[in-house]
C-alpha cells in the first residue's frame, strides 16, 4: 500500500462524523490482498473475513467468548477503541458503528506481526507476569462433564485417584458447579462433602492443584442477597433501588456490582477465606457476559458504567489469584488470565473449530488461552452416548489438539469413554504435553515480556507467504509448526512455510513444499524449525 493511500484512508476515517441516529460511522474498505482479524473469539473460524458478517455489536453480545475492540490487518493496520462498538462485514469493507469514540485506523507496518505489536503496545501492553505455570506444563482436569450439577467429595476423589491409577500426568483439578449450597454462599454442601479440607488436603498429596467455581450471581432471598442488598453490593434495576433480577442458564440471580470496590473487595475476601480455611489454589471465575449488563436494564455503582465495563471488572478480579480462568472477557490482554474457549459440542465440526479460535485468542491479547475441555464442554453432548457408538477416534484427536496448546483440560473421563488402545493414545497426548511443559512456559514467558501470542497465525509468523487462509496449521512460539489431524480421515496435506524442517523422525521438509501425510491415530504431526 502507498503511503499516499494511507493516508488518504486515515483521513477518511478521522473524517467520519455522527449520523442521524448518533453514531459514529467509519467504513475502512480492504486493500488488496489484505485480510482482517478481530472483535471477537467465538468468530475465529470466520477469520480472516472474507465473508460477510452481520451486525455484532461488541457491547451486549459476546457468543459465549471474549470480545475485544481490536481489528489487525495483514498489511499493518489496526483498528482500537476504547469503547464498545458493532461491525459489520460487507462489500470488501469493515463497517463500524460507535456510540462512543469514532472509530480510526491506524497503519503500524506491512505485516500482521507488527500491526499487533503496535496495538499491543499502545493499548494492551504485557504485564510482565503469567499465569501460575503449573496451567503451562501439566494437564488440567475439570469435574464437569463426569458430575455435573452433582459434585461431591466421594466422586471428586474417585475422579482424582482415576488420573493417577490410569497414567495420566497430574496437574489442576477444578470442582466445577454446585459445590456451594447456592449462588453467593461460599460453603461447601455438608451433605455432599463431609470434609472438604480433608478432601482438598488428599488431592494436594496426590499432586494436584485445586480450583473452585465460582460466580457473580446470588440466589434471591437467601441471607446472602438480603446482607449485600442492604450493603448496595448488588445491581439494581435501572432508575430504582431494586436489585435487579438477572436471567441467566441456571434461573434467576440477583448480580455482584463489581464497579463498587467495595463489592469486588467483598467476594473477593470470601475467596481468599477459602484458600485459608481449605487450602484451595485458585479459582474458575465463570459467567461475566456483557448481555448480563445490559445498561438499559441494570445500573450500579459506577455513574455510566457500560455493559462491558461489569466484565472488566469481574475479569479484574482474577488478578489476586495466580490460579484462574475465565471464559467471557472486555479487553485485559495482556494480562496473566487464563482464558477458555466457550463450550464446544461433541462433533467434529467442533474439532475444527479448536485452531482458528485459538488463532483469534492469541490474536486479540489472549496469550493464556485454553480450548475447551477435550472432546467439547458441552454436557449435553455426552448425555445418552453408549461406548457402542461412540466416536473414540474423535475424542483421541481432540486431546492431540490440546496437547501442543498453551493448555489442556480434560472433563469427560477417557479412561469411562475409551477402549485400552484409544486410551493409550489419550495418555500419549498427556504426556506429550508435560514433555513439552517446559518449552510451553518459556513462550508464555516470553509472551509476558513482549505481548506475543504462544499459539501463532502462520501468516503472522512468516508474513506475505500465503498462509493468510490457514486455519488448521500453526505455530507454537518461533520453533514448531504444529498441523494436527482434524477430521475422521487419517491423512492431512501439511504446507511449509520459508525454512528447512524436521519431523520427530529427524526427516527433513523444505519450506515452501507441500506434502499430503499419512497420519496414522497415534500421530500428530510436528515440525521443528531447524536453525
Amino acid at each position: 500500500m502507498s503511503i499516499r493511500k494511507s493516508l488518504n484512508l486515515l483521513l477518511l476515517c478521522l473524517l467520519a462524523t455522527a449520523c442521524a441516529d448518533g453514531l459514529h460511522h467509519t467504513v475502512v474498505a480492504f486493500d488488496t490482498d489484505e485480510y482482517w482479524w478481530g472483535g471477537v473469539v467465538a468468530l475465529g473460524s470466520k477469520m480472516p473475513y472474507l465473508q460477510p458478517v452481520e451486525a455484532f455489536d461488541l457491547a451486549l453480545r459476546n457468543d459465549n467468548n471474549q470480545v475485544v475492540p481490536l481489528f489487525l490487518s495483514s498489511r499493518g493496520r489496526y483498528v482500537w477503541s476504547d469503547t464498545p462498538f458493532t461491525f459489520e462485514v460487507k462489500d470488501n469493507s469493515l463497517h463500524f458503528a460507535s456510540a462512543g469514540e469514532p472509530v480510526a485506523v491506524r497503519q503500524a507496518g506491512t505485516t500482521l506481526r507488527e500491526a499487533f505489536l503496535a496495538a499491543s503496545a499502545a493499548h494492551f501492553p504485557p504485564s510482565g507476569t503469567t499465569p501460575d505455570s503449573l496451567f503451562f506444563t501439566m494437564p488440567q482436569y475439570n469435574t464437569w462433564i463426569e458430575l455435573m450439577y452433582d459434585q461431591n467429595q466421594d466422586a471428586i476423589l474417585r475422579y482424582a485417584h482415576d488420573v493417577t491409577a490410569n497414567g495420566f500426568p497430574t496437574g489442576i483439578l477444578m470442582i466445577d458447579d454446585n459445590w456451594q449450597k447456592y449462588y453467593g454462599n461460599f460453603e461447601f454442601k455438608p451433605d455432599k462433602f463431609p470434609d472438604p479440607k480433608a478432601m482438598v488436603a488428599q488431592l494436594h498429596a496426590q499432586g494436584f492443584r485445586v480450583m473452585l467455581w465460582v460466580c457473580p450471581f446470588v440466589s434471591a432471598d437467601s441471607p446472602e442477597f438480603r446482607v449485600l442488598k442492604n450493603k448496595g453490593y448488588l445491581l439494581r434495576e435501572r432508575g430504582t433501588d431494586t436489585p435487579a433480577m438477572i436471567r441467566w442458564w441456571n434461573g434467576v440471580s440477583a448480580c455482584y456490582d463489581f464497579t463498587n470496590p467495595d463489592a469486588a473487595g467483598h467476594f473477593a475476601a470470601q475467596l481468599k477465606a477459602l484458600q485459608t480455611e481449605y487450602g484451595i489454589d485458585g479459582f474458575k471465575f465463570d459467567a461475566g457476559d456483557n448481555p448480563f449488563y445490559d445498561p438499559r436494564k441494570v445500573e450500579g455503582y459506577r455513574a455510566g458504567a457500560l455493559s462491558v465495563d461489569h466484565s472488566e471488572a469481574w475479569a479484574a478480579l482474577g488478578l489476586q489469584f495466580p490460579f484462574n480462568e475465565f471464559r467471557a472477557c472486555w479487553k485485559m490482554g495482556g494480562q496473566p488470565l487464563v482464558q477458555r474457549l466457550g463450550d464446544k459440542d461433541y462433533s467434529w465440526e467442533a474439532v475444527r473449530l479448536l485452531i482458528p479460535d485459538m488463532l483469534a485468542a492469541g490474536l486479540l491479547g489472549y496469550a493464556y488461552t485454553c480450548p475447551d475441555m477435550i472432546g467439547g464442554g458441552q454436557f449435553t453432548s455426552f448425555l445418552g452416548i453408549d461406548s457402542d457408538s461412540f466416536d473414540q477416534a474423535l475424542i483421541v484427536r481432540s486431546a492431540q489438539v490440546h496437547a501442543l496448546m498453551p493448555m489442556m483440560q480434560f472433563s469427560v473421563a477417557p479412561w469411562r469413554i475409551l477402549d485400552a488402545e484409544h486410551l493409550a493414545i489419550a495418555r500419549q497426548a498427556a504426556r506429550l504435553h508435560a514433555d513439552m511443559g517446559g518449552y510451553i512456559a518459556a513462550c508464555a514467558a516470553h509472551a509476558a515480556a513482549t505481548g506475543e501470542p504462544v499459539v501463532r497465525h502462520l501468516e503472522y509468523a512468516f508474513p506475505h507467504e500465503g498462509f493468510a487462509r490457514c486455519v488448521d496449521q500453526f505455530m507454537l512460539g518461533d520453533r514448531y509448526l504444529v498441523a494436527p489431524a482434524v477430521a475422521p480421515e487419517n491423512t492431512r496435506t501439511v504446507r511449509f512455510p520459508s525454512g528447512a524442517w524436521r519431523d520427530e523422525t529427524g526427516q527433513a521438509y523444505a519450506g515452501g513444499a507441500t506434502v499430503t501425510f499419512d497420519v496414522p491415530l497415534n500421530r500428530i504431526l510436528l515440525f521443528e524449525l531447524r536453525q
